[in-house]
């Protein structure tokens, strides 16, 4: 199963490189490189999710990167889209109720809309 997220990434001469993710407000992170900044915010996503879930919060769309390009916040920042993969939760045996399956049924039903 995959969902794909816009992120918006910035570098200032003083700094890292900044990934901000626009549809989900608060879920930022960095990098030491370009690529390690990508690889990063497939960490980041997974985990922000992960933790809206756990305070029962609704898990926003995701948009295409068209729709937050004239946004004056990511103005000069390079676009790119992060891929999660997640594996088919009909292959996971959960024994006890917890954030993972939280994780993996809402994950199963939003892509079942999708399709």
């Amino acid at each position: 199963m995959y969902r794909h997220y816009p992120i918006v990434i910035h570098k200032d001469s003083d700094s890292d490189y900044c990934v901000t993710v626009p549809d989900l407000p608060g879920c930022i992170t960095a990098g030491d490189t370009f690529e390690d900044a990508q690889n990063q915010a497939a960490e980041a996503i997974q985990c922000h999710i992960e933790g809206m879930l756990l305070d029962d919060e609704p898990i926003p769309e995701a948009k295409e990167i068209a729709f937050h390009q004239d946004n004056p916040d990511y103005a000069d920042g390079v676009w790119k889209s992060i891929t999660i993969v997640l594996p088919d939760i009909s292959e996971i045996r959960v024994s006890r109720p917890g954030r993972i399956q939280k994780f993996f049924q809402w994950f199963s039903q939003t892509t079942q809309i999708l399709r």
